[in-house]
């Protein structure tokens, strides 16, 4: 039976629709619809529920020897109070997870790591652990809610004791004991939708209180509640990757376009050898415009010329830029800007063209 969070009858109570979600049950949409949820992100604020997500914290002496051999990128000089992204490696350079790093003090850091991954995860950290550092799962008692968009930060300041003061300025930063509905919280300057926006940690079981403050404080600013639909269209919108369709254990940062994680002349981390050895990579990530009727989904097949160079990760109707947009591992050499394709959707080749990542991108 699916685990819930313990905003399960908030979800209900807004005419969410469940479905089950890497072991959850998990709100995919609510009345709005997915598209309007997309929308009232991009032009004011939406609110979800990603309690679902696995929190990891790493302790001890040997915590930055544990992450900087589990990680590619470099750990050295995160400063307390700052988050970093990285992939972490198998021994053949494909990607077992991405996920965020937030330094909570000289030798202890939370990890956040993809839901359909954690007992995964775990289980690799472990086998990669040295004795002097202490890894905890504390997924189970942490909540974790994302408010995203233009208004999300007046959103939060009004429940916020201290308001906008009390809360971190820039991207990529975090604070502890911030007081969030009179909940103690850990509220980061962190999203994945494209938008300014926060992600706001606390108890499990205190998570039902500050969704409604939030909901509440927003009611005249167009919050809205939202659902995993709307998550994966602002996500494949904004370029955004997302673990098991842009990459996975068989596909390397390189060929996930994130290369700019990975540092090996810094350090040594798993599946440095094997990512030196494959770099430059034979296909990468790309950007994929649909121009013809249909839309490109995963695991479609594309062309150039009638030749296949390359397959769909993600694709769908990006309602902000009003086109069918897609991700793609492609051949190194037909990925220049303007290179027209097609796509096979379900036997019918489709027209489509390489155009510039990300597809949108807000105004700063």
């Amino acid at each position: 039976m699916p685990k819930r969070t313990t905003l399960y009858e908030k979800h209900l109570a807004a005419g969410g629709k469940m479905v089950e979600f890497a072991g959850y049950d998990m709100p995919v949409q609510y009345p709005l619809g997915v598209i309007g949820e997309h929308m009232a992100v991009r032009s004011a604020a939406g609110l979800f529920d990603v309690s679902h997500m696995g929190e990891v914290v790493i302790s001890g002496a040997g915590a930055m020897a544990a992450l900087q051999t589990l990680l590619t990128n470099d750990m050295e000089g995160l400063a307390q109070g700052a988050c970093r992204y990285s992939p972490m490696c198998n021994e053949e350079g494909g990607v077992v997870d991405d996920l965020i790093v937030y330094r909570l003090g000289q030798e202890k850091f939370l990890l956040v790591v993809n839901a359909s991954n954690r007992e995964k995860d775990v289980a690799w950290m472990k086998k990669w652990l040295p004795e002097e550092a202490v890894l905890e799962d504390i997924s189970d008692d942490v909540a974790e809610l994302a408010l995203q968009g233009p208004k999300a930060e007046e959103i939060l300041a009004a429940v916020t004791k201290g308001g906008k003061a009390a809360l971190p300025g820039k991207n990529y930063t975090f604070l502890e004991g911030v007081e969030v509905a009179k909940v103690q919280c850990l509220v980061s300057r962190t999203g994945y939708t494209g938008e300014d926006g926060f992600e706001i940690y606390c108890k499990a079981a205190a998570a039902p209180a500050v969704w409604d403050a939030v909901m509440e404080a927003g009611k005249g600013a167009g919050l809205v509640p939202c659902g995993l639909g709307a998550r994966d269209t602002l996500r494949l919108e904004a370029g955004m990757p997302l673990y098991g369709h842009e990459m996975d254990e068989a596909i390397t940062p390189y060929e996930a376009g994130l290369g700019m994680f990975v540092k090996p002349d810094a350090k040594n981390f798993t599946g440095k050898a094997a990512l030196v050895g494959k770099n430059p990579p034979a296909r990468r990530r790309t950007a994929i415009k649909v121009t013809g009727r249909g839309i490109a989904r995963e695991g479609c097949e594309v062309y150039r010329n009638g030749e296949k160079v390359g397959v769909v990760t993600s694709g769908t109707q990006l309602p902000f830029v009003g086109w069918p947009g897609a991700m793609a591992l492609l051949d190194m050499d037909a990925r220049e800007e303007g290179t027209v394709l097609e796509v096979d959707v379900r036997g019918r080749m489709v027209a489509a063209e390489v155009v510039k990542a990300p597809f949108y991108k807000r105004d700063k």
